[in-house]
């Protein structure tokens, strides 16, 4: 494994002022050589020679200059070996003979295609996350894969998949986890799986959330219909178990009030009628009784 080093390179206006500094004391000695070619004097080819080398060399320097942006930084390398990174922004300047390879330390987001998978039940879905990631460890993203940004991409649809094949659409029992009623929890685990596959690429998940589900179009109005009919259900029940609730306590309060006096026939009658009433999905039409209470 290749671990981050970091590297601290020699500041880049000095080197830039102490390379004009030497192209000017250069460009001296170039004339005193001059001088002494002209003047007849020997040695005076060797002096210009040695000026031109020294022009050369620095001209060679100012390639070792570079800048940093914020939250970028470059990975350096000598004749193939990582000597390290540097992480701070502004202009710096570095051994001319390394090769330098930028990557981006921004916080960037992707968002996977609608993937078609089987959910635990078997039912084809759609579904689709958002990635939110960055780059943590410079060595580990340029040199443990081959491309991390395609890295990236591959392993958090991967991990999607697995996610959904884990977990059923809708719940079916309870305290059941379900991709659509435990959002919070299936991202929770999302994140924690994305994040173990990326964790050798060097890259650290932000966020990680669905951000879009539903049943494939094929099963999609059959499973509409299921829906709606446990909505109406689910309704149902909750209806009765109030209407219940209701004629009991007109039961308790006749009984209580001594309002009227019903043998056990006639509030078996009332019980229905109210039942009926109570649970009825359309407003009842009452029957005026101007009888006695038995006629």
């Amino acid at each position: 494994m290749i671990k981050e080093k970091v590297l601290k390179g020699i500041s880049g206006w000095v080197m830039v002022a102490a390379l004009i500094t030497i192209v000017v004391v250069t460009l001296l000695i170039m004339g005193v050589g001059v001088g002494l070619i002209n003047k007849g004097i020997s040695g005076g080819g060797w002096v210009f020679l040695l000026g031109i080398v020294i022009l050369l060399l620095d001209l060679f320097c100012w390639k070792g200059l570079t800048i940093l942006q914020p939250n970028t930084a470059k990975a350096l390398q000598l004749f193939g070996t990582y000597k390290g990174t540097l992480l701070e922004q502004g202009l710096w300047w570095i051994n001319p003979l390394m090769t330098t390879r930028q990557v981006s330390l921004r916080i960037r987001n992707f968002e996977s295609g609608k993937l078609k998978v089987n959910d635990r039940d078997g039912n084809p879905i759609e579904i689709a996350a958002v990635v939110v990631w960055q780059v943590v460890d410079t060595a580990e993203a340029l040199f443990q894969v081959d491309n991390y940004e395609n890295f990236v991409h591959v392993q958090s649809e991967a991990a999607v998949r697995n996610l959904a094949t884990r977990y059923p659409y809708d719940a079916h029992e309870e305290d059941q986890l379900s991709l659509r009623l435990s959002a919070e929890a299936v991202t929770q685990e999302l994140q924690r799986e994305i994040q173990e596959r990326l964790a050798k690429a060097g890259v650290e998940v932000i966020e990680a959330r669905i951000s879009h589900l539903a049943y494939a179009p094929e099963i999609a109005s059959a499973m509409l219909r299921r829906q709606q009919a446990s909505a109406i259900i689910a309704a149902r029940q909750k209806i009765v178990e109030g209407a219940v609730g209701m004629v009991e306590m007109a039961l308790e309060s006749l009984n209580a009030k001594n309002v009227v006096k019903l043998d056990e026939e006639r509030k078996a009658a009332m019980v229905s009628n109210l039942l009926v009433v109570l649970c009825s999905d359309r407003d009842a039409q009452p029957i005026v009784n101007t009888g006695t209470l038995y006629q």
